[in-house]
């Protein structure tokens, strides 16, 4: 019986988190039908609507989806995990963990956070296009609604945002029946259209896309940046790898992904090629015209929940960088008391819907939007098979002239994507660039502004050994202290600028260094290392994962000594709060200086990032010179 009943279990298990897989991972590429296809021949070089072309166009994205999803991501990045982590900070933190000394390492560091960067492009274009993408299908039922698409699209785009705050537990239930639904009708649709046109499936040959680049190279290599948009969303296999584990979302990809996909896009080149016409709204044509009613509403929820997807991987990546210390703190809300990953962010929230709002009223459709889509992606995609062959060639040690090989086909398939993409930028594809750039100038200014402000602050404190050894001719009052410090070794600011104020201890004080470990989640018997440093001193280390709640209060009540957890109970946190001024010979030029102190100032509360007890905190604000 026991032997039975674990795999059943396990296998039941799998199945709930495959599906779960199909709503949260590939919502945007399973939306990419929608208007992927036809952009080849509608788009900004658009493509004679031909046999040669047609079968050429299918052929590529036929090895778009083998060589880079399931080659590139299932069967070898989603290997590279961090303690059952994916995305670029725990692939980064990964090989910080691995090969803590090696000379690539701040490049790898950069590439990382541009990957980072290049998401919030990503994140901001895939609610947009994906709504418009579905509710101009109603043109088809009537060409008069054409003109309510762009305010349609507004309303529910604010609705979406709108919700956020509510988390995604209890919609989230529905989001895997719906892509299954989804992803069922794409391969129904796709098989009723191969029927009359049973010839396509041989655009599996990759003599067609040969065929294509020898008869055209020019336009073949600017189609590419077309082929890219039904790729899109590929990273988030890795990305959100934590959620659902590698299997299940191998599964979903290899068993309905991936084949509801490759009939889907199938059966529009069979119908393209039956009626060129219908190229406009490929897609819809597709269905039968009772059916078009039915069809728009599944694809609206569909490309609700691929923006969905989007938008709580920008809440995710946010909160790791906050953790990893590439972002000022910010408000983060947890939503759900059971999972950790589930977090709103409304200051992302509200400055992705505007963006979005943004790009919904300057483009006005998905076509326009096209022409910004995809460089993001592609330029992501580059950075991360840079990345990768560091693991590759580096930690895993694969260095088989096979390995070489492949290695290399896929290289040069991500940069010829990348390199079709950056055609586009003039028409648009500098959006996600500017977007990115802004990004990376604000990751990179909190992190160096932090290790300045670091460095100084530590030439003002005293060790914590002199302290300690000086701490038993001062005054003590009645309760407990806890000081925050960025250096478990040196006294805190804080304390100082109390003690030249007041002049008396607290009868027991607590230092507190916090601390992010590479690893996403830490557990919870080792999140507290305590040291008594003398009478009534103490020091405490309190570590915690990059995706962890990082909740100071809970942790110090749960594994503090029984002397010091009663003290705990009334303790005081008492927290420094530095004003950063301009220096004269700062080691950061003044513009940056000045952007890292306006980040300082929008910092949000220690109080509510650390779930510290708002009643229990005393801050103590200084200037510091950087």
């Amino acid at each position: 019986m026991t032997t039975t009943v674990a795999p059943v279990a396990t296998s039941r298990h799998d199945l709930r988190l495959a599906l779960g897989a199909l709503g949260v991972v590939f919502g945007d590429i399973g939306t990419s039908p929608l208007y992927a296809f036809r952009e080849s021949f509608i788009g900004l070089h658009p493509l004679p609507i031909e046999p040669l072309y047609v079968m050429g166009v299918l052929s590529l994205i036929f090895w778009a989806l083998v060589l880079v999803v399931t080659v590139k991501y299932v069967l070898i990045t989603m290997h590279a995990d961090n303690r059952g982590e994916g995305g670029s900070f725990a692939l980064l933190a990964l090989i910080r963990r691995v090969t803590p000394s090696a000379r690539a390492l701040p490049a790898i560091s950069m590439a990382a956070l541009a990957a980072t960067a290049l998401f919030y492009g990503d994140a901001v274009i895939t609610p947009a296009i994906s709504i418009l993408s579905a509710v101009e299908g109603l043109s088809l039922v009537d060409p008069a609604f054409s003109a309510a698409v762009v305010p349609l699209t507004l309303a529910i785009v604010l609705a979406l945002f709108a919700i956020q705050h509510f988390g995604t537990a209890v919609v989230g239930r529905w989001f895997g029946p719906v892509m299954l639904l989804w992803f069922a009708v794409l391969g129904l649709l796709g098989v009723l259209n191969i029927a009359a046109r049973p010839g396509v499936l041989l655009a599996a040959n990759p003599y067609h896309a040969v065929a294509f680049v020898g008869a055209d190279p020019l336009r073949a290599f600017l189609t590419l940046g077309t082929v890219v948009l039904t790729i899109t969303g590929a990273e988030a296999l890795y990305a959100d790898m934590g959620h659902f584990g590698r299997r299940p979302i191998a599964r979903a990809w290899m068993a309905i992904v991936l084949p509801t996909l490759l009939l889907c896009y199938a059966g529009q080149a069979a119908r393209l090629l039956g009626d060129p016409a219908t190229v406009d709204q490929l897609f819809f044509l597709l269905a039968p015209r009772w059916a078009l009613w039915p069809l728009l509403a599944l694809a609206t929820a569909a490309t609700v929940i691929a923006s969905q997807s989007a938008i709580t991987g920008a809440f995710s990546i946010t909160q790791q960088a906050m953790q990893l210390g590439y972002l000022p703190r910010l408000k983060v809300v947890y939503t759900s008391a059971q999972e950790r990953g589930q977090v709103f962010v409304p200051a992302v929230n509200a400055i992705v819907c505007v963006a979005v709002i943004g790009l919904v009223l300057g483009f006005g459709s998905s076509t326009a939007l096209a022409s910004a889509f995809g460089f993001a992606v592609t330029s992501t995609m580059v950075l991360t098979t840079l990345i990768m062959g560091f693991v590759i060639f580096r930690i895993w040690r694969l260095r088989r002239i096979w390995m070489f090989v492949l290695y290399g086909v896929l290289l040069a398939f991500d940069l010829a994507l990348f390199g079709a993409s950056a055609t586009k930028i003039p028409e648009g594809a500098w959006l996600p660039l500017a977007i990115a750039s802004a990004i990376m100038l604000l990751l990179t200014t909190w992190g160096r502004g932090r290790a300045l402000l670091a460095a100084r602050l530590g030439q003002e404190t005293q060790s914590v050994e002199s302290f300690v050894d000086a701490a038993g001719d001062l005054a003590r009052v009645p309760g407990m202290a806890v000081y925050f410090t960025r250096d478990r070794n040196r006294v805190p600011l804080a304390l100082l600028h109390s003690l030249r104020h007041y002049h008396v201890l607290h009868e027991r004080v607590l230092f507190l260094n916090i601390r992010t470990a590479l690893m996403p989640h830490v557990k919870h018997v080792h999140r507290l290392r305590f040291e008594e440093l003398g009478p009534g001193l103490a020091r405490a280390d309190v570590t915690f994962g990059f995706r962890d709640d990082p909740n100071v209060p809970k942790v110090l009540l749960g594994f503090l000594p029984p002397v010091w957890h009663d003290a705990a109970l009334t303790a005081g946190y008492v927290l420094g709060r530095q004003i950063v001024v301009a220096a004269r010979h700062s080691r950061m030029p003044l513009w940056r200086e000045t952007i890292f102190a306006a980040m300082v100032r929008l910092s949000g509360s220690a109080v509510e990032y650390y779930r510290l007890p708002p009643d229990h905190v005393v801050e103590l604000g200084s200037q510091a010179e950087i």
